[in-house]
C-alpha cells in the first residue's frame, strides 16, 4: 500500500514546526527563530545585557524583542539587509534614540549590570563611557589637536586658555600627553604630529575618520559604538580602520554595524544577524555564523540570496 501524499499545506507546516523554511516571495525564507539560535554563550563577563528590547518609531515596530549580552573587550558585529533594524539597535546602547521624537524604546539595556533607561540617568557621563562612531567622518571645523582636546574640556577634565595659565591652574602638559596618546592609539599620530594646528577638514577620509576614533577616545569611553565606520573610505583607509578597530578591543568593548560581511568575518570575534522585521535571527560565534549557520535564512542572507 502506497503511502499518504502529503499536501503542500501539511509541508509548510511541518517545515514551520522544526523551524526548516519555505521560500517566500520576497527570496528570503519563512522559518520560526529558535531561541537557542540566539543565546551565545562565552568565557570572561559581560560589558553590556539587552533584554526583550523593542524600538517603534510611531506605527513602525523597528525592533522585535532583542535580547543579547555583549561580552567586555571583544568585537561583536551587527549585519543584515538594509531596514532590519541594526543601526537603532545600536543607538540604543547609549540612548541616541532618545533624540528621535518619534521613538519609543522599551525593555531593558544594562551597563555592567546597572539599567541605562532608569530615570535619573546622567545622559553625557553615560555618552562618555558608551562612545559612537559615525559611517560619515564628522570632525569639528577646528585644529586637530583641538578636535582631540574639545571633549575633555567641555568635560571639566582639562583646564587651558590664558585664564587657567594666570591663575596656575593650566592643563597645557597633560593636554599635549592626551593628545599624543589618542592620536596614536587611532592609529594617526605618525601622520599628523607635524600639522597639529591644521584644520582638521583639511585630512583625508580615512584620516578624518581615525581622527573621529581619537576624539572619541578622548574622553575615556569603554565601549566604542561603530555604524559602519568605513563604508565611505577606499581599500586602504578600510584596511587601517579594520586593524584599529582589532587593536582597539584590547582594551574597549566594540560594537560595529557593517554590510560588509567579509569585514565582520574578518575583525569580529562574535556576530549577531538581523534579518527583515527587526528581528534578531541568530548570534554566535563569528565562525560559527560564517561557516555552520543554524538559521537558513542566515546561510541565505550570507550566501547573497537575498539582502
Amino acid at each position: 500500500m502506497s503511502e499518504p501524499t502529503q499536501k503542500p499545506s501539511d509541508i509548510d507546516t511541518e517545515r514551520k514546526r522544526t523551524g526548516e523554511g519555505i521560500e517566500t516571495t520576497s527570496g528570503e525564507t519563512d522559518e520560526r527563530v529558535r531561541e537557542e539560535w540566539r543565546e551565545f554563550e562565552f568565557d570572561g563577563a559581560t560589558k553590556l545585557s539587552v533584554e526583550n528590547l523593542n524600538v517603534h518609531y510611531g506605527e513602525d515596530h523597528a525592533l522585535k524583542d532583542v535580547s543579547m549580552d555583549i561580552p567586555e573587550n571583544s568585537v561583536t558585529a551587527l549585519i543584515g539587509p538594509s531596514g532590519c533594524g541594526k543601526s537603532t539597535f545600536l543607538r540604543c546602547l547609549n540612548r541616541m534614540n532618545d533624540r528621535v521624537k518619534s521613538a519609543r524604546v522599551d525593555g531593558s539595556v544594562s551597563l555592567d549590570g546597572k539599567e541605562i533607561y532608569q530615570e535619573g540617568v546622567n545622559l553625557v557621563e553615560l555618552r562618555k563611557r558608551v562612545g559612537m562612531v559615525f559611517q560619515s567622518p564628522n570632525p569639528f571645523p577646528k585644529s586637530i589637536e583641538e578636535n582631540i582636546s574639545y571633549g575633555p574640556r567641555k568635560h571639566g577634565d582639562l583646564e587651558t586658555g590664558l585664564l587657567a595659565r594666570l591663575f596656575g591652574r593650566s592643563d597645557q602638559e597633560e593636554r599635549d600627553e592626551l593628545v599624543e596618546r589618542c592620536l596614536r592609539d587611532a592609529a594617526l599620530w605618525d601622520e599628523v604630529n607635524d600639522r597639529l594646528d591644521d584644520n582638521a577638514l583639511g585630512l583625508s577620509g580615512g584620516q578624518q575618520q581615525r581622527l573621529c576614533i581619537a576624539r572619541c577616545l578622548s574622553v575615556d569611553p569603554e565601549v566604542i559604538l561603530m555604524d559602519e565606520p568605513a563604508s565611505a573610505l577606499d581599500p586602504i583607509a578600510t584596511a587601517k580602520i579594520e586593524d584599529l578597530i582589532d587593536d582597539l578591543s584590547e582594551e574597549y568593548t566594540v560594537v560595529i554595524v557593517t554590510h560588509n560581511m567579509q569585514q565582520a568575518a574578518r575583525i569580529s570575534d562574535q556576530t549577531a544577524v538581523f534579518l527583515t522585521g527587526g528581528e534578531l535571527v541568530e548570534y554566535d560565534a563569528t565562525d560559527k555564523i560564517f561557516e555552520n549557520p543554524e538559521s537558513q535564512r542566515v546561510e541565505e542572507y550570507i550566501s547573497g540570496k537575498f539582502g
